[in-house]
């Protein structure tokens, strides 16, 4: 699609970032004597994880698993490693984590790395752990450099801002795909700051990322980023989380992950607002921003530009994620 002048493109998610059941009664299990296999074991933490109501009981006892055995999926494991006795270490170690687990502690803080895009990234409590659903947000800015080819840098790449990184997930992801691009990746997290620069240390991609620590609501933030000139995007996957829906989040969410990357205020607006007033004094003429919203967020979205025609912003489309919530560049 070939769009011209400042536009705003909107990428609708949301519940995937709510539901999930009430804390269960967990109580320790001891290891279960005879089980000494990767096949045995997954089927008996899946039992256990299902009683307790943990959600995706056999994806996280495969993850948990294939972990210490030294694979990233149990489907990746060599089929002799499935069936051959486990040491002591290796069952103690599965128990450890297992009950971790079992404390609704997210898998991806269980084993300390996730992956995103194809890219390996460190994940640490409190920082926001990225979605499936995210990685269809990069997909769609790489679509909308790859058709407007003129949308790119002094340095042969297009210069990308991204609001709130977490874990660096969008920014390292669009670096490793676009080999020319430059990003600045600010958020108000030290925590975020931090593993955002140790991500792309490992993946070898600090040469081309700028990481500020940065609160873009506070009054004259942004005013030291004017001296790094016009940006070609803005992304973010803002705090969107309607303030009422807080509540409602799993338990998985609630109890480790900072609810200032979720919690959007009233309406789920406050963060993005703010991105939207100020993109436009960093965006070119030609510039596009691109966030993830909750599907309630278009209506909102569209009706506060309209308050603004001073912003010279225009919301040109809105896709919905892989699970049908809409979504807007």
């Amino acid at each position: 699609m070939e769009c011209w002048g400042r536009m705003l493109r909107a990428f609708l998610s949301g519940p995937g970032r709510r539901g999930g059941s009430a804390y269960s009664s967990w109580r320790p299990h001891r290891p279960v004597p005879g089980l000494l296999n990767a096949t045995e074991l997954v089927s008996h933490w899946t039992a256990i994880f299902e009683k307790e109501g943990i959600p995706e009981a056999q994806e996280s006892s495969e993850y948990i698993v294939a972990h210490v055995l030294g694979a990233k999926t149990f489907q990746s494991l060599r089929p002799v490693l499935r069936t051959q006795p486990l040491t002591p270490w290796q069952l103690q170690r599965i128990q450890e984590l297992s009950s971790c687990r079992l404390q609704r502690t997210p898998v991806q803080y269980i084993l300390g790395e996730w992956d995103f895009q194809g890219l390996s990234l460190k994940m640490a409590p409190p920082v926001f752990i990225p979605r499936p659903e995210t990685e269809e947000l990069v997909e769609w800015v790489l679509e909308e450099v790859a058709q407007r080819p003129h949308a790119v840098g002094a340095q042969g790449g297009p210069f990308i801002l991204e609001v709130g990184c977490g874990s660096g997930a969008i920014s390292l992801s669009l670096l490793s795909q676009l080999p020319q691009s430059r990003v600045i990746a600010v958020d108000k997290g030290e925590a975020s700051i931090c593993l955002t620069r140790e991500n792309a240390q490992r993946l070898r991609l600090q040469d081309r990322i700028w990481i500020v620590p940065l609160d873009v609501t506070l009054e004259g933030s942004w005013a030291h980023l004017l001296s790094w000139g016009p940006m070609d995007l803005v992304v973010s996957n803002p705090p969107y989380v309607f303030h009422q829906d807080m509540e409602q989040l799993a338990p998985e969410i609630l109890s480790y992950e900072d609810p200032a990357a979720l919690d959007g205020g009233e309406k789920g607006m406050d963060i993005i607002t703010h991105i939207l007033a100020l993109a436009p004094r960093l965006l070119k003429d030609s510039g596009s921003i691109f966030l993830e919203v909750d599907p309630r967020h278009p209506e909102l979205v569209g009706g506060w530009l309209q308050s603004r025609p001073d912003l010279s912003l225009e919301l040109v489309a809105v896709r919905k994620d892989f699970c049908g919530r809409e979504r807007k560049p």
